[in-house]
């Protein structure tokens, strides 16, 4: 591989650090173990290399070269420090801190409890913690909000595309086999009387908790939010807009102390008390009952759907209406119920399509839409859906007549990746570089080692 499909390949890497999320980042057992450069007032942790090279090496990476993942993380921080100095990027500290919770909260579901967790992730407390996630979100935000700025006006002519394709043809990956999919999700409706066991349920929690039951130790019994639950129901620093609406209207119109009513989200229902309200955040604690359908209501959710799916085949309706008018799914239902892949394209590799999707997808042909089956939302909620295969892609060698888009997208993130290399080095002459000793002999393809010897 050519020296410059190699820098394009480990700038790609270096955006994705800016795409990833809170779990992409933060390893279980992972603390800080050293500094490995500063540039400008940035750090690069040596556990930051050391998670990136093990990354590398899970996407295929051509290179575990330690030197070359620290030399793209050098990358990235000089674009972090850049952008917190240009004045056109807007600063989103007080959005990022308010996030942090969020993020938190989402990482406890995972475990047990609180103490369970800060021992997985090596932390003190929760504070150590937030600052960390704190820390990841902020260097996720600039970097994302420098890039974008540098590459902004990136494009690539037909001619371009042509050249790069006849330059890089013998390098670039064959296609695997790849279909295009469409789907229609259901969140199986509960009966009335479901509801209103749940319902009723919960009030009799109330009246418990009002009659002298604590409710920390009601939600450790009956919560079915795992996050919480082991914590007695409690959310702390909670700001406005973090939690879905009907939570938030219901807990914001309570006093101090005080309890609701069952209030019903999109998780099921709850009752809230309000533990404390402090300018724009506020503690709560709440008790859940999850609205997990029985067998029953996903049985009539499928009915349902396997109708819809007759009057597609039928010609009635087309999938793509069918979709924007019974699709629960939010990122479906109005793009004709097409899902994405990794790359943003409707292709999506064979080998990568969940069991349970691909197990409904055996023997089905181009056009064929499947009988409604359930399944599971990233949330682990069980839905009910039916997915049509809109195109069937053999593995073939890439081409220009198959895959013009494709490498039209390759050719375009090279000439980005130029542009980035083009601006670090601009910065280069002008930005504190230091970078530690362990290092020395790596053979950098930046001038890093010089200008951190000069300051």
């Amino acid at each position: 591989m050519t020296n410059k499909l190699k820098i394009t390949f480990l700038l790609g890497v270096f955006t994705m650090l800016f795409s990833g999320n809170i779990n992409a980042q933060l390893k279980k057992g992972q603390l800080v173990d050293g500094i490995a450069a500063v540039i400008g007032d940035e750090i690069v942790l040596e556990s930051d290399v050391e998670e990136q090279l093990n990354y590398g090496k899970q996407q295929g990476a051509s290179t575990t070269d330690r030197c070359e993942f620290l030399e793209n993380l050098i990358n990235n921080k000089l674009l972090v420090y850049e952008a917190k100095r240009d004045t056109l990027i807007e600063s989103r500290s007080a959005a990022i801190k308010e996030g942090v919770n969020a993020k938190f909260n989402q990482l406890l579901g995972q475990f047990p409890d609180e103490k369970s967790m800060l021992a997985a992730y090596k932390f003190r407390n929760q504070y150590e913690m937030k600052n960390a996630i704190e820390k990841i979100d902020t260097d996720q935000y600039y970097g994302q909000a420098k890039y974008q700025r540098i590459t902004e006006k990136a494009d690539v002519t037909p001619n371009e595309v042509t050249d790069f394709f006849n330059l890089y043809k013998s390098q670039l990956p064959e296609i695997k086999d790849e279909v295009s999919l469409s789907q229609i999700v259901m969140y199986p409706k509960l009966t009335e009387a479901h509801k209103d066991e749940l319902i009723n349920k919960l009030k009799k929690i109330k009246a418990d908790i009002v009659g002298g039951e604590s409710f920390e130790s009601q939600a450790r019994i009956y919560s079915e939010d795992t996050g919480t639950a082991p914590n007695g129901g409690l959310m702390k620093n909670i700001f406005k807009g973090q939690m879905v609406k009907p939570f938030e209207a219901a807990a914001l119109n309570l006093q101090e102390g005080e309890i609701s009513d069952p209030v019903e989200s999109e998780f099921g229902y709850h009752i809230i008390q309000l533990v404390k309200k402090s300018g724009k955040a506020y503690d709560a604690r709440h008790i859940l009952l999850m609205a997990t359908a029985t067998d029953a209501e996903i049985a009539t959710a499928k009915q349902k759907l396997d109708s819809i799916r007759g009057l597609v085949l039928a010609e009635k309706m087309s999938f793509k209406d069918a979709a924007f008018k019974f699709s629960d799914d939010k990122k479906t239902k109005f793009n004709a119920g097409v899902i994405t892949g990794g790359d943003g394209s409707s292709k999506i590799e064979r080998e990568s399509i969940p069991g349970v999707i691909s197990y409904e997808l055996a023997g089905l042909n181009k056009n064929d839409i499947t009988t409604a089956f359930d399944d599971e939302d990233e949330r682990k909620r069980k839905v009910v859906k039916i997915i049509k295969i809109e195109d069937v892609i053999p593995a073939h060698q890439i081409t220009l007549e198959t895959d013009y888009d494709r490498i039209k997208q390759m050719a375009l993130n090279k000439k980005k990746s130029e542009m980035i290399e083009k601006f670090v080095n601009s910065k280069l002459p002008t930005t504190f570089i230091s970078i530690d000793g362990r290092y020395d002999t790596c053979d950098f393809k930046g001038n890093w080692k010089k200008e951190s010897l000069t300051k």
